[in-house]
């Protein structure tokens, strides 16, 4: 009966050795996945503004007419640089459609605009210009993330270089309809600073032209220097 009882003992010792082991190579197994996973952790992300666009620094009697919608979406490629991959480095590419309705009158051709400033007594029913760009962003991301969550409070700033690849005028007035497509007078590169932050999927947004919309033009013996300032939300998606 002692002999048994020897057995069992030496039994039950060699099983809770074994899963004492077999536990204690699993939790390894896992601290592994965990930096595994932790250091192949990052924050790429689609992104989609809706913005409202203003106009900076216009001449005298110049002023925007109705709402001007903007939209911008694209792709950036996050690149973590702390331990913890809460601060990074974001690049990528993305389009921007921009909208702009005033009242700054463009008419002849697009090798050769004349600006005219309709005044009260202009009779028109329309007047914008939009323009189409391609974006390469540049920025700085600070966030609260974790590999395990999604929701996080960001900051994320930096510099935007587009490309203007089409625009288009149109004014509708008595005389009819003028239509100016790629306008040589717009300046084909524009760069921008921009600021988001939020928490989770949805963020404000704001993004200031740095250099004029226009290269060099003149109305009414001004000078126009305009900028855009873009204000709006902006939505990350992973």
């Amino acid at each position: 009966m002692n002999f048994f009882k020897k057995q069992f003992f030496w039994s039950l010792v060699l099983m809770l050795s074994f899963f004492n082991g077999f536990a204690q190579e699993e939790i390894k197994k896992d601290e592994t996945n965990d930096v595994k996973i932790d250091s192949l952790y990052r924050e790429d992300q689609f992104y989609f503004a809706f913005i409202y666009n203003t106009l900076q620094q216009k001449p005298i009697g110049l002023k925007q007419q109705k709402f001007s919608i903007g939209l911008s979406g694209g792709f950036l490629r996050d690149m973590p640089i702390n331990k913890l991959r809460t601060k990074a480095f974001a690049t990528g590419l993305g389009l921007s459609y921009n909208n702009y309705n005033e009242n700054l009158g463009i008419t002849g051709t697009a090798k050769d605009a004349v600006y005219t400033i309709l005044g009260s007594q202009s009779n028109f029913d329309k007047n914008k210009f939009t323009q189409l760009l391609i974006d390469v962003p540049l920025e700085f991301r600070w966030r609260t993330s974790t590999y395990q969550s999604y929701k996080f409070w960001r900051i994320y700033g930096g510099v935007k270089f587009s490309y203007l690849v089409y625009s288009k005028s149109v004014l509708v007035d008595d005389n009819g309809k003028t239509v100016i497509t790629n306008n040589d007078d717009f300046n084909k590169l524009l760069y921008s600073l921009y600021l988001s932050a939020g928490f989770n999927t949805l963020n404000v947004y704001a993004c200031y032209g740095l250099n004029p919309i226009f290269k060099s033009i003149s109305v009414d013996g001004q000078k126009i220097n305009m900028k855009s300032l873009n204000v709006g939300v902006i939505f990350y998606i992973l």
